[in-house]
Order: structure tokens, then sequence, then C-alpha cells
């Protein structure tokens, strides 16, 4: 070991790299490792996952809490998830073991005795999750010079799980609330689409600068994408599906969908170790009961589970413990739960289930598997579509599979993923960091609170009269209420809200039924169905054997069968750079070496489709009944801004297939349609003006935005929900072509 990062690590942390066979430290964390020991400074160390990034924050930061110990916490981990902190606890556990550094991890799982027992002496490192963090400084504030007084060092992992959102906006709200910027801050990610904006969100309001250390070169990988078509069953009298496709073609990519799970069940029961990652809660649960029926049918071991946020925690942890196990096969079906970095063990391949939403999200799967071994990471892709009838070229276009060749190309051939979106103004978080901080100081003067709260960093772009709005409307709605001495106090009608432990998160709750096999804790469900109905859940189909509606659980047994799942959600936004890699691919000719040929076929299919109906030169195409089908090519931001200056110049909007096409109405001939469209870019409505037309449940995009006062509402919807720009550039682009 030469490094010379090496022999400035404590000695019983070089004893545990020698114990643990590391021939060498990587280049990425020798320099993370003399960036952290040395100047004062914020770290963002980007590496893929499993390469090493903990260990390239935690060395050197227990070095420094070794040689010189702190008075209170020293280090403070904050992770995006409780299985997360959970994987990395048993990892520190076993490098902390002969240190004196005491560790303790802190979520909602852990029991008050073993956090009463740390409390008592705060020293060394805390591992905790931003809602417990939360709850810490509102009811413990005046602890905090006592529990933080000394702290070193904040390690913030998978940084690209909080950069865009709420959450992570919390997070750094929280940071700046428990002082002045004298501790230095590492974030770990292995995803940034824009590292000049990942390090001012690290940096925050502190002076320190942020260095960004990289991970060089890339790990082999071994993709492969195959497509399935599945017939729908029909009555013997009705018609197959119109399409604009030679004959036999598409019916030779046609399958039952036995076929489709016999083929996914085929290629893990040759692998010891799979990961499946299905894009909805749904697609998890029904791919468990579809490869545990064909285990069962054909006497194959059934090594299957389930994991997502709504299985319980017990079944979650068996999941991935069957994972970590060395020799026995395993295969875990999840959804994003598993695409953070907790440690799986070593992996043979990654199954995905349909497009990623993001660019960000396949780099992340991918990097699941193939780390330890040095060999490649294998990802396999499974596409599909089904045979409904097509109206149009729209219906036509197998979107899943143009969509999924799309994101692996921009990260294979341009290296691209999406950069984070900041908004202006995060109205919802300001409601919820304004109740919090006067929660925590119990009474606050107007300016004492306006110069508290303004001053975080999310809210650089709050003015004063953005922020005296809200209080106007927190005192008339009784969420604030102002002493005769003028001091504001947590308002009456607010007190159970920010009294209730659902308040520490920013993300929306779910009403949701808990589900109990006897004692045994099953997971969470959104709807129970009837009482001797059937339900599916963690990869079982479950009799429901009765209901406790008050306290809001369902009481099962085990059944047979099969049972379709029944989880609702909205994904992600997709981005304009995908929607136009993915027009490019239609009117190329070369095809992907990572494409099966029922692959091959499909995009060849999609290709003539889309040259013969003219989509591709033509954005605009008539339909029947006076409607015109249009194709924008634009990301969700931008589609959706489309649609609303449409309706705001008198066009109708019949029917949208977000953010793929629309079909419009409203105009007898292309002419009267195309003036129309030059009406509305000649003398478009400002963002505001579309913003005043929406409903009021429209603006409320986030979980407290219910309290807002409407003109914030709409100031924010206006600046950071809208693209008025980006949706007038895609209609002149229309208009020209």
């Amino acid at each position: 070991m030469s490094s010379s990062a090496f022999y400035q690590l404590a000695p019983f942390v070089q004893e545990f790299i020698y114990r643990h066979r590391w021939d060498e430290l990587r280049p990425f964390q020798s320099e993370a490792i003399a960036a952290i020991l040395g100047e004062p400074q914020h770290v963002l160390v980007c590496s893929a996952t499993a390469s090493g990034k903990t260990e390239a924050a935690l060395l050197p930061i227990i070095t420094r809490l070794h040689e010189d110990p702190p008075q209170s916490i020293g280090a403070l981990y904050i992770g995006p998830l409780k299985a997360l902190i959970n994987d990395q606890f048993l990892r520190l556990n076993d490098l902390l073991d002969d240190s004196g550094i005491p560790v303790q991890s802190w979520h909602g799982d852990v029991p008050q005795s073993k956090k009463a027992r740390f409390l008592r002496q705060a020293r060394g490192i805390l591992q905790i999750t931003p809602e417990s963090l939360e709850a810490m400084l509102m009811r413990r504030h005046h602890e905090l010079t006592r529990l933080f007084g000394d702290l070193r060092f904040v390690v913030i992992d998978e940084v690209h799980a909080f950069l865009a959102s709420d959450r992570g906006r919390q997070v750094i709200c929280q940071l700046e609330r428990l002082g002045p910027g004298h501790f230095r801050r590492i974030g770990l990610s292995a995803t940034v689409g824009e590292p000049k904006l990942a390090m001012r969100w690290l940096q925050g309001n502190t002076p320190l600068p942020v260095r960004q250390i990289e991970a060089s070169g890339r790990a082999p990988v071994a993709l492969a994408l195959e497509y399935f078509r599945f017939e729908e069953p029909r009555d013997e009298q009705e018609d197959a599906p119109q399409t604009p496709y030679p004959a036999g073609e598409l019916a030779q990519l046609t399958v039952d969908p036995a076929v489709y799970y016999a083929h996914m069940h085929k290629l893990t029961q040759r692998a010891t170790k799979t990961l499946i990652f299905a894009n909805s809660r749904n697609g998890v649960e029904q791919i468990g009961l579809e490869l545990r029926k064909i285990s069962r049918r054909d006497k194959l071991p059934d090594f299957y589970h389930v994991h997502h946020g709504n299985v319980s925690a017990p079944l979650r942890e068996s999941a991935e413990a069957a994972m970590r196990a060395p020799d026995a096969p395993a295969c875990v079906a999840a959804t994003v739960t598993l695409e953070l970095g907790i440690d799986l063990g070593q992996l043979d391949q990654v199954l995905q289930v349909n497009a990623t939403h993001t660019v960000s999200s396949f780099v992340q799967r991918l990097g699941r598997s193939g780390r330890r071994s040095g060999s490649a990471s294998k990802m396999f892709f499974y596409c599909s579509e089904d045979d409904s009838p097509a109206a149009h070229i729209g219906e036509e276009m197998p979107w899943n599979l143009l969509q999924t060749i799309a994101i692996i190309q921009l990260y294979a051939e341009d290296k691209w993923i999406e950069p984070p979106q900041i908004p202006r103004l995060p109205t919802s978080l300001l409601y919820h960091q304004t109740m919090s901080i006067v929660y925590a100081h119990t009474e606050l003067t107007p300016p004492q609170l306006a110069e508290r709260v303004l001053g975080l960093s999310p809210f650089a772009q709050v003015t004063q009269d953005h922020f005296r709005a809200l209080l106007r409307h927190l005192l008339d709605i009784d969420h604030l209420q102002q002493l005769p001495s003028g001091g504001l106090i947590i308002g009456y009608s607010a007190e159970k809200i920010v009294n209730h432990y659902s308040f520490f998160a920013v993300f929306a709750d779910e009403t949701l039924f808990r589900v109990r096999e006897k004692s045994r804790e099953i997971g969470t469900i959104q709807t129970p169905p009837a009482e001797d109905d059937t339900l599916a859940l963690a990869g079982f189909v479950w009799r429901v054997l009765r209901i406790d509606f008050e306290q809001r659980i369902i009481e099962v047994a085990r059944a047979q069968g099969t049972k379709k799942p029944d989880w609702r959600g909205v994904g992600p936004a997709i981005h304009t750079r995908v929607l136009q890699r993915m027009r490019q691919l239609l009117q190329t000719e070369s095809e992907p070496g990572y494409l099966y040929e029922r692959a091959k076929l499909r995009l060849g299919l999609a290709r003539g489709a889309a040259k013969r109906a003219g989509s591709l030169e033509n954005a605009l195409l008539p339909l029947a009944n006076d409607r015109w089908l249009l194709l924008p090519w634009c990301g969700s931001r931008q589609f959706d801004t489309l649609m609303k200056l449409l309706r705001h110049g008198g066009l109708a909007v019949a029917e949208d297939y977000a953010p793929y096409y629309a079909v419009v109405g409203g105009s007898k001939n292309r002419a009267e349609l195309m003036n129309a469209l030059a009406g509305i870019c000649m003398n478009p409505p400002s963002a505001d003006q579309l913003a005043s037309q929406q409903p009021p449940e429209a603006l409320r995009r986030e979980k407290y935005d219910r309290f807002v006062p409407g003109e914030l509402l709409r100031e924010s919807y206006a600046s950071d929900h809208l693209d008025v720009e980006g949706a007038l550039a895609s209609l002149r682009e229309l208009l020209a072509g």
C-alpha cells in the first residue's frame, strides 16, 4: 500500500484496510482522503455505486475524530433511507470496534432506549434521516449546543437523491439551522448531471469553497434489451387491431404474457443473485407473484422477494439479507428503494422492466451489479406493450422501447445526465420551515422569524413581501397567533399538525391500512378490499379476514391464485433531451448492439411507420372529425405548458399522452389550425396569466401548499412549474416545419 493518503490514516484504520485485504486505495479515494484531512473545504465525491465512496469519506473523518476527540457529536451522516443507514451502521460498527468512537443510527425504527443512552453523552458519529434530524431541531432546540457544539463533519449520502427535491432543500435548511457553518460538508453521489449546481447546493450559505473529486474511467458494461408485445384477450367476433404494418410482422412479436414471465424466470434461475427493477409498486408485486407461480408450478426453487416502501421493515430486511448471503440464490423485485447505495453483496445481474424515467436512474441501477467482482455491470431490459387497437401513429409508437434506447444512448454516447431543477419559490418548504422554527423557539417576533427563515439558502429568492404575505395568511387561518407583545407563536389550528410525527417529513403522507397475518406485519396498502376478497402484497396473495377501519388494520391469511396489484402513483417528469433523442432514433438506421432480434424488429417497424405517416417531418398530422395529432417532441414540463397554451388559444385538447402526443380539435383545416397556433406565438400569455387560470387544487403541488396564500402559489407555479419559452420554441418549430 504505497499511497501517501494511506499513511495519513489512523493506525487502526490502516489495520482495518489490511484485514480486509484491500490491495490499494483507488485514486479518487486517495484524493478524497487528502482533501478531507487537508485545508478546510467542503468536498463532493462522485463515483460509481459500490466503488468505495463511503470509505473515502469516513476513513479520514474517523481518523480526525480519533486524533482529536470532539466534545459533542463529531460527525453527522445523513442518508435518504432507513435501510441505507442500517447498512452503513453495520459497516461502521466493524471499523470502529476498537476505536472507542461511538456510532448510533437514528430513525423511526431505532428503539427509544438506544437513543436515550446515546444522548446522555453525545459523542462520535450519528447516522440520521432528514425527518429525525427535523424532530431533533424542533424538540431539542435548547440542547443543540450540547449535542452539536463541536460538530466537525456532515456527510450527505446519495446527494443526487436530494438535489432537486424539497427533502434535499430541507437538509440544507437543517444544516444552516445547526450552526454558522463551522463544520465541513462531504457530499457523496454516483450520478450528478450538473456538478456545479450540486456544489452550489452543498455549499449553501457557508463561506467555504467546494472541491469536486470524481473517479476517472468507467467499468465495463454488458447490456441487452428484449421486446415483448402482449396479446389482449378478445371476443371471437372482435377484429384484430388495425395497424400500418404489413400483415404478420407484428403478429410474430405478439405473445401471451406467460411467455414474458417465463423468459424472466429462466434468467433469474440461471443466476445466483438478481435484482429486478420496476417503476411502480404494481409492477414489482406482479413480478413477484408471477415468478413465484412459475417456480411453484415447475417445482423449482422459490427464492423470490419483493421490496418497496409499503412492504414491512422485517420483510424488506429479510430480502436484503438474502441478497447478501454469499452462496444462496436470491432474486428481489424492487422499486427505487434498492436503487441507492445499500450494500447487497455481489450481484450477478440487474433486470430493468420498461424504461427508467431518467438517465440518472438508469445509471444508478446499472451500477448495482458487477462492481465487487470487477466484472462488467450486467443489465437486461424488458420492454413491453399491449397489442391494443391503434387509431393513429401516436398510439402505434412503442414509446417505452424508444425511451429505453434513448436513455441508454444519452449516457453511453453523450455522457449526459439530467441537471436538477431548482425552484425559485419552494412554497411548501417555506411554510414547513417557518412553522418548525417558531415551534423550536416557542416565540419569535416577525423580524426575528424573517431573519431566521429568509437567511436559509433555499429561500434566497423569497422576498420580504413574499414572507409578509405568508405570515398574514398564517395569522388569518390561525396557524400562527400574535401575542400582545408582538411575538408569534403556533396557532391553535396548527397545533395538531406540528405536534404530529408526520410533520417532520416534507413529502406527502399516504393514508394507509396496515396488513397483518396474525401478529406478523406484512406491509401497508392504500385502499382496502372487501372482507373475504384478496389483495397482493410482498409478492404473495392474501385473503382478507377482517378490517378494523378505526385502527386501519387488515387481518389476512395466505391464499392461492393470482391478484392484480392496485397502487396509484405518478412518475417523475421526462426531460426534453430524452424526447429529442427518441425522435433522432426514429430518423436514423443504426441499431445499437445490445438489441435482441425482437427489439430490432420492433424498432424497424416503428421507423417504417413513422416515415410512412410523415410524423418526423410534420409534427401536426390530420385525423378524422376535424382533429389533429400533435407530436411536439418536448419534455414533460414543456409539454404541460404547451397544452395550457393551446387551451388558452381556444383550441380543444381532446386527449394527451404526456409527454409524447396530444390530439387537438376545433379546426376544420390545416390553414385554420396553423393560424390559430401562429396567433398564440404572436401574442402568448405570460406564465402568470396561465397560472391564474388554473384551479386552486392544480397549484397545490407539494405537501403544505394548502396552507400557502393563493398569490404565492400562483407565482411559484408560474416560475417553477411552467416553461412558456420552451413550449413556444416547440410551437415555433412546428410552424416552421
